[in-house]
């Protein structure tokens, strides 16, 4: 029972955390767009095989990185600068009609392992999710047990990542609006939303700022 437990809350909690529209999914709607599914699979590989070596060393290590509020910071202050310089490239790429993504159309694996590297806000997120986890003892990581839940987490991440690729496939398809401006303003504006968002937060967390309850 334990082994289905750990399988299906790693599945859980990361198909709901691969939805939100990051860049990796922006840019696996470019490959799949531009070269079709199965490039799209191999791309979406590269991203789990780096996203299964973090969620592993981030279950193991949870508890050290957490105290580590230096790398924490550092972490996620990059990651609000690296918002802002998406919605730049996202919006540069498609002004000047290039597509970064289509450049490396022979190695959509190495793509995808190459862009997941960068994902560095990743390693808060599950740092911070393992712990919960562990500490609600949702989940056991015993002997070979644990390789279960992360097993659970690269098929979620998988399924939730072609998900929405699919799905912003169907609608750039059906939806004149946003085949028209999806790359060109959404995206950028989505990207800067998540700057700016996130640049809040981590002014609160670390300077007070926004002291303002509805912050």
């Amino acid at each position: 029972m334990q082994n289905l437990k750990n399988i299906v809350i790693g599945f859980l909690v990361s198909f709901i955390g691969s939805i939100p529209l990051g860049y990796l999914n922006v840019v696996g709607f470019q490959v799949y767009e531009k070269l079709g599914l199965s490039p799209t699979i191999l791309y979406l590989s590269g991203v789990i095989l780096i996203e299964l070596f973090v969620i592993y060393c981030t279950l193991i290590f949870a508890d050290t990185l957490a105290t580590n509020k230096k790398l924490t910071k550092s972490i996620e202050g990059f990651s609000i600068l690296f918002m802002f310089l998406l919605a730049c490239v996202f919006y540069s790429s498609v002004n000047a009609k290039t597509d970064f993504a289509i450049h490396l159309k022979y190695a959509p694996f190495l793509l995808g392992m190459a862009l997941s590297c960068l994902n560095f806000i990743q390693i808060p997120f599950w740092t911070g999710w393992n712990l919960w986890l562990l500490n609600g003892k949702y989940i056991n990581i015993s002997g070979s047990i644990k390789y279960l839940f992360v097993l659970g987490t690269v098929i979620g991440t998988f399924c939730g990542m072609l998900a929405l690729i699919l799905s912003l496939h169907y609608f750039a398809s059906n939806v004149a609006f946003l085949a028209k401006y999806l790359m060109q303003i959404i995206i950028p504006l989505v990207f800067i939303g998540f700057g700016i968002f996130q640049g809040i937060k981590f002014g609160k967390k670390y300077y007070g700022w926004f002291s303002n309850p509805y912050f």
